[in-house]
């Protein structure tokens, strides 16, 4: 899962992506209405955490460029203007939480998977295609109920595709949602590879009915056998 965190103030920002690491989300930040801009454009996000108040413009403003981008991003402002007024006219604009500051961290990461069980999997807690089962609370996978052992990166892979069964997915998205956006940096693809190849093996021996399919020239889509 991959987060944008918009937050000017470097301290508060620094604490907020270290927390969320720790919860093996992917972080990206911007400390400023341009930078941020820029990285919703290029970009897709599970979620934003966006703070009103920026140096050079309003979070506010970046909400109408992602309803006019029609971009899926859940949003959760961050912000330490606390009005009702701002409150309203920030879920009419397309936010799905408000949370004022101060908050406690695991508030926040509690708000986030929420939001992002609401958008992918109806609110369940686990997430199920043929017999996978993913518990992300708990970063647990599943195949008939017995548990298989995934790193880090193969987990997140997984998590990806599952969130998006059916959905053809080439490999520069798939790198830029499960590596961050210093995947343009990389002279090739053969990391997500290897990290898939391992990711199929496992599957498969654990008798999984679903599978991650190659499509030749353009990526990868899981589908049910």
């Amino acid at each position: 899962m991959k987060i944008l965190i918009v937050e000017d103030e470097p301290s508060l920002r620094e604490l907020i992506q270290r927390s969320l690491e720790k919860e093996r989300y992917v972080v990206e930040v911007a400390g400023d209405f341009i930078s941020a801009l820029r990285k919703i454009e290029d970009y897709d996000y599970d979620c934003v955490l966006l703070d009103i108040m920026l140096p050079d413009g309003s979070g506010l403003d970046l909400l109408e460029k992602l309803k006019d981008m029609h971009k899926r991003e859940n949003v959760i402002i961050i912000s330490a203007k606390d009005s009702l007024e701002d409150k309203v006219l920030g879920l009419e604009l397309g936010a799905d939480d408000y949370l004022p500051k101060p908050f406690h961290l695991a508030e926040l990461n509690a708000r986030i998977k929420s939001v992002i069980r609401r958008q992918h999997n109806d609110g369940e807690m686990d997430i199920r295609l043929g017999n996978i089962r993913v518990i992300p609370d708990k970063f647990q996978v599943l195949v008939d109920e017995k548990e298989i052992e995934l790193n880090r990166k193969e987990y997140n892979i997984l998590l990806y595709f599952i969130n998006r069964p059916g959905r053809l997915v080439n490999k520069t998205t798939l790198a830029e949602s499960v590596w961050g956006d210093h995947i343009d940096q990389v002279d090739n693809f053969d990391f997500i590879y290897a990290q898939i190849k391992n990711l199929r093996k496992k599957l498969k021996d654990a008798g999984a009915t679903a599978e991650l399919k190659a499509v030749y020239g353009f990526g990868y889509k899981m589908v049910e056998e």
